[in-house]
């Protein structure tokens, strides 16, 4: 797979890319510098008018020094105006640290003929930090390590989770270091693989684990186990040990059964003084404040700038639309949200798919109308990024920069869809925003989360660098009533997901009945999951009635396209290629009703089979498909040829032809103008389409993230 140290420290100092994109990306940088009703700096005063972008000569006027200051004044102007306008709120270049959220209420709104802009300054980048300053290191004598005592922390926190220097995550000290596991010695209680197993408590609180892994630590209730499941990974603070038996029990379970889907499955331990061994990494001491540092070679603990988070929001927008009275019409541009914390329960589970669980976001808006966030940046979070929630309609992110993130990037809607249609999250937008490097925390969280939410949709964006899923769609399990339809994930560039970390992904995921989801026009590719899994285009769980075109899909684990079960979807004019192992496309489950048809795609292979999994009831439609595989005779179910199959009633009109890409070694997956696919009336892919759009600084920005080479299996 490559020097996973190296990826990780590429990721972690990205915010080099970040400042980069804001200067290049800032429309006004070399115009003139527009009008504004109010100025913020952090030259400012709020006893001022905020009148003017700069402090006079004798200062006696000048901006203010605070956002909160500018809301004040925006919502005395509102009232003020004989005919409503736009008001416009310049913020200057610098960090602006808070201690608590800034909250937007329906006062702060604007009007559709009137919005109210909060923007950044001509040229200038505005951050807005969740974080303290840690300084005065001193190094500790005999040692390679530093340390430094804790500024005043916020009456709200106890203690520190995340440190970042010069911009870059740091590492909490953990034993086995990063990139490695522990393996456990099996479940603390022996059960049947039953739903009566999965509810008990017993079997999800605690493991045996293998001698010399866990030690009589002295600090060990600041300790924190990070274990791998399938599709998550669970925390849990330790609640005894015994020494004797190999056992270590937690506070508050998991969601799974420990050892339910591998018995002697894999951990780490992090917050401990005995792990801080290696340069990067970093240990809390609770009891003197203070926080100890291994710099890496490059660090100067003189000059360093040393950031951790104090909270776990930096902005809420809160309406309240049962009410009538949304947040609207509010736009954020060019502005920089960063740092924010997480916080970890000690009776709780923190597990569960896609990282649901969670209750914040760095911004949050809940009741939200019209509101826009443009040329934004939101990096080195606890949590999801952005969330638009309950009652947030109609909202969108527009060419958004996320990264470096606790969990995932965007959220949209909840787990459980309200009755009332005011209080539904639905009609938001995510489009051309480059997302990626996420998971930090919670590792099983994804680049877009569509909950029970509808119409939404998520287009151009470049989603990459997750432990899971690139885009999930849907939270309905099974064929219950349909809580998110009509949701469009088009022309977006999805790749390098998983990274051998977690199972079960895909880079797009589907759940539930959904009429009129649209998948179209996206790539995927390099999907890598731990065990089963890898796939590019994933309809689980009843997922029904979504239509799947012109999508590209080349170098996963195992399915360009599955269906674990639903009805009738529609995966049309494809290019379905290159799966590493088991099969191009799967099927797992057979059912009374069509499952899909598969018309007019393209698969190639080599030497991987067709089709894998349940074929043998034939409740599917296969047409007018073209197959194959570089190395021999294509593959299907039963070992069968591809005349036995048709034989068979299948595949009406298939062919096996060499379809012709113009470079498949450069994976340039263009036709040639006499491949065979045109005579079955394919139609070409606008594959120029996908990924961002935009100035040429901005689709270009993901080309300045280097990695590893992903390694899918038989590759050397």
């Amino acid at each position: 797979m490559g020097d996973w140290s190296d990826y990780r420290h590429w990721h972690s100092a990205s915010s080099l890319l970040a400042v980069f994109a804001i200067l290049l990306l800032n429309p006004w940088a070399k115009g003139e510098v527009p009008k504004a009703d109010f100025y913020v700096s952090l030259e400012g005063n709020d006893a001022w008018s905020g009148r003017l972008p700069a402090p006079t000569g004798d200062r006696t006027d000048g901006p203010f020094a605070t956002l909160e200051r500018a809301q004040e004044a925006v919502r005395t102007l509102r009232r003020e105006l004989s005919q409503p306008r736009e008001i416009r709120v310049l913020l200057r270049g610098g960090v602006y640290r808070i201690a608590k959220p800034i909250t937007f209420s329906p006062e702060d709104s604007g009007s559709e003929q009137a919005p109210v802009v909060y923007a950044a300054y001509p040229g200038e980048k505005p951050v807005i930090s969740g974080a303290v300053e840690i300084k005065r290191w001193e190094p500790i004598q005999g040692t390679p390590l530093w340390r430094a005592v804790l500024p005043e922390l916020p009456p709200s926190v106890n203690e520190v989770r995340q440190l970042f220097i010069n911009g870059r995550r740091a590492t909490v000290a953990r034993t086995p270091n990063e990139g490695q596991t522990f393996r456990t010695a099996g479940p603390a209680k022996n059960y049947p693989r039953t739903e009566a197993a999965r509810r008990d408590v017993e079997t999800r609180i605690a493991f045996f684990f293998q001698e010399g892994q866990i030690n009589d630590w002295p600090d060990r209730h600041q300790a924190v186990a990070v274990v791998y499941h399938s599709w998550t990974s669970s925390r849990h603070k330790i609640a005894h040990v015994d020494f004797k038996n190999r056992l270590l029990r937690f506070t508050a379970t998991s969601r799974w059964p420990m050892g339910w889907w591998e018995r002697n499955q894999r951990y780490y331990v992090e917050g401990i003084r005995e792990a801080l061994d290696a340069p990067g990494e970093w240990y809390l001491d609770q009891a003197a404040h203070q926080i100890l540092y291994w710099p890496r070679d490059n660090e100067n603990m003189s000059t360093v700038c040393a950031e951790a988070p104090v909270v776990q929001e930096i902005l809420r927008v809160e309406g309240s639309p049962e009410t009538g009275r949304p947040v609207a019409y509010l736009r954020f541009e060019g502005l920089s949200f960063s740092h924010t914390d997480w916080r970890m329960p000690e009776a709780e589970p923190v597990d569960g798919q896609a990282a649901s669980f969670l209750t914040t976001a760095a911004l949050h808006f809940r009741g939200a109308r019209y509101c826009q966030l443009i040329r934004c940046e939101i990096a080195h979070t606890g949590s999801y990024a952005l969330w638009f929630d309950r009652g947030t309609k109609y909202c969108r992110a527009e060419q958004c920069h996320l990264f470096d993130l606790g969990a995932g990037g965007v959220r949209i809607g909840e787990d459980v869809l309200p009755k009332e249609p005011e209080l539904q999250a639905s009609n938001n937008e995510v489009y051309n925003c480059f997302i990626h490097d996420g998971g930090k925390v919670y590792h099983g969280a994804v680049g877009v989360l569509i909950g029970q939410s509808s119409h939404n949709r998520v287009a151009h964006c470049e989603i990459c660098d997750f432990f899971y899923t690139g885009v999930s769609v849907g939270w309905s399990w099974g064929y219950a009533p349909s809580s998110a339809n009509h949701n469009i994930i088009e022309f977006n560039h999805i790749h390098h997901l998983g990274w051998g970390e977690l199972s079960d992904m895909g880079g797009v995921y589907t759940l539930g009945i959904s009429p009129g989801t649209i998948i179209r026009g996206n790539i995927i590719h390099d999907i890598l999951s731990y065990d089963y899994g890898g796939w590019g285009l994933y309809t689980d769980e009843g997922s029904s009635y979504i239509l799947l075109e012109k999508n590209l899909v080349y170098r996963v684990k195992d399915g360009a396209f599955h269906q674990h079960y639903g009805r009738e979807n529609l995966v049309r004019n494809n290019i379905l290629a290159l799966s590493a192992t088991y099969a191009q496309v799967r099927r797992t489950r057979e059912e009374g009703h069509i499952s899909f048809t598969l018309e007019g795609n393209i698969f190639f292979s080599r030497g991987v089979p067709m089709l894998g999994g349940a074929w043998s009831n034939g409740n599917f439609r296969l047409q007018n498909n073209l197959y194959w595989d570089e190395k021999g005779e294509p593959k299907f179910p039963g070992g069968l040829s591809f005349a036995e199959w048709q034989a068979r009633g299948f595949d009406a009109g298939s062919i096996v032809a060499d379809p012709k890409f113009v470079n498949i070694s450069a994976y340039d997956f263009r036709l040639a103008e006499d491949s065979p696919a045109w005579k079955l009336g394919f139609e070409p892919l606008e594959l120029n389409k996908a990924g961002l759009v935009g100035p040429e600084e901005w689709r270009t920005l993901p080309l300045q993230v280097g990695r590893p080479r992903l390694r899918l299996p038989g590759e050397e």
